[in-house]
C-alpha cells in the first residue's frame, strides 16, 4: 500500500512526489516506459509502468485508500479522453481512493477576449486539445459523484520552470506576435503549482474546481521578451497578426486566438496557496539554467 500514487509522474510529478516524501508519506510513480521508471527508482521514487492505452495495465495499482494525483495528458488527437474513461472503469473496479487530484487546463474557458476568468466561468473550449481536457475533467467528475467519492481538478495553464523555457525557440529566432495584438496569456512555475496539488488533496473542496496560476497575467509577447532577457538571448522579432496567421504554427496560432486573466481567489482563499514565483521575474531567476521548450497558456 502507498500513500500517494501520482499517474504520469513526470515533471510535474516528480517535485508532487518530493513534496510528499518530505511530508513522510510513501509515494507510487506511474510512468510508460522503462527508462522512465529506472529515472524515478534513481531519484528515490519508486515507480512501475502502466500504459493508460491499455487500461488494464493499471489493474494491479493499489488505488483503493490512496491519494491519486491524475497528471497524464489525453491522447494527441480526438475531442475526447479515452485514457480517462479507461482509468476510470479501473476504478470502479479497484476500489474508491482516499481523493483524486486532476490536473487539467485553463483552455477549457476558450477565448474570453481578455476578461477576468474564475472558476463559475462556462467552459467553451475551441480548441480539440482543450475538449480533451474538459472531457477528461466531466469523466471523472461524473464517477466521483456516481462513487460519491471526493475529486478535485486544477485548471493549470502554461507551467514554466528549470528546463522548460523556450530557448529553442528563442534561438532559432523565430517571430512573436507584436505587442499591440498579443493576447493575454497566464502561466504557472512548476513548484508553486506542485504545491497547489499537495494543497488540493488536503484541502480542496469534493467536486471543487480552482484555478491555479502566479495571479500575474501578461502577454504572450512579454512572456517570450522576458525569457529572452533572462537568458541573455536576443528578443524575437515581432510580426502582425495578419503575418503570424502566415508564418506561426496551427499550434501557436490557437495559442494565440485565446485571451484571458485568471482569477485564482478561490486557489488562495480555499487551498491557501500563495504563489512563491508570483512575479516572473523571480520565476525565471530561479529557472534559469535549464534547457527546453513550453508552450505559454
Amino acid at each position: 500500500m502507498f500513500d500517494c500514487i501520482i499517474i504520469g509522474c513526470g515533471y510535474v510529478g516528480r517535485r508532487v512526489a518530493a513534496l510528499e516524501q518530505a511530508a513522510g508519506r510513501s509515494v507510487l510513480g506511474v510512468v510508460r516506459s522503462a527508462d522512465s521508471a529506472a529515472a524515478l527508482a534513481a531519484s528515490g521514487i519508486e515507480a512501475r509502468t502502466a500504459d493508460l492505452d491499455q487500461p488494464e495495465s493499471l489493474a494491479p495499482l493499489p488505488l483503493a485508500g490512496a491519494t491519486v494525483y491524475y497528471l497524464a495528458p489525453p491522447p494527441p488527437r480526438g475531442d475526447r479522453d479515452p485514457r480517462m474513461e479507461g482509468f476510470v472503469g479501473i476504478l470502479r473496479r479497484s476500489g474508491v481512493p482516499d481523493r483524486v487530484v486532476l490536473i487539467s487546463t485553463t483552455g477549457v474557458y476558450g477565448d474570453c477576449a481578455g476578461e477576468w476568468v474564475d472558476e463559475q466561468r462556462t467552459p467553451r473550449p475551441q480548441a480539440d486539445r482543450a475538449r480533451r481536457r474538459l472531457a477528461a475533467e466531466e469523466t471523472l467528475r461524473q464517477w466521483g459523484r456516481d462513487q460519491r467519492a471526493a475529486v478535485v481538478v486544477l485548471r493549470v495553464p502554461g507551467i514554466y520552470g528549470p528546463g522548460r523555457l523556450p530557448v529553442t525557440r528563442l534561438r532559432q529566432g523565430l517571430p512573436v506576435l507584436r505587442e499591440a495584438e498579443a493576447p493575454f496569456s497566464n502561466r504557472v512555475h512548476v513548484d508553486d503549482l506542485a504545491r497547489a496539488c499537495l494543497a488540493a488533496a488536503r484541502r480542496g473542496a469534493n467536486g471543487a474546481v480552482y484555478n491555479v496560476s502566479d495571479g500575474a497575467p501578461s502577454t504572450m509577447t512579454d512572456y517570450f521578451n522576458r525569457v529572452a532577457d533572462a537568458v541573455g538571448l536576443p528578443r524575437p522579432p515581432q510580426i502582425s497578426l495578419e503575418q503570424a496567421r502566415r508564418e506561426l504554427s496551427p499550434g501557436m496560432l490557437s495559442y494565440l486566438a485565446e485571451s484571458k486573466r485568471l482569477d485564482t481567489r478561490r486557489m488562495r482563499e480555499e487551498l491557501g496557496v500563495i504563489p512563491e514565483f508570483g512575479d516572473l521575474g523571480a520565476g525565471l531567476r530561479a529557472s534559469v539554467g535549464g534547457t527546453g521548450e513550453t508552450p505559454p497558456g
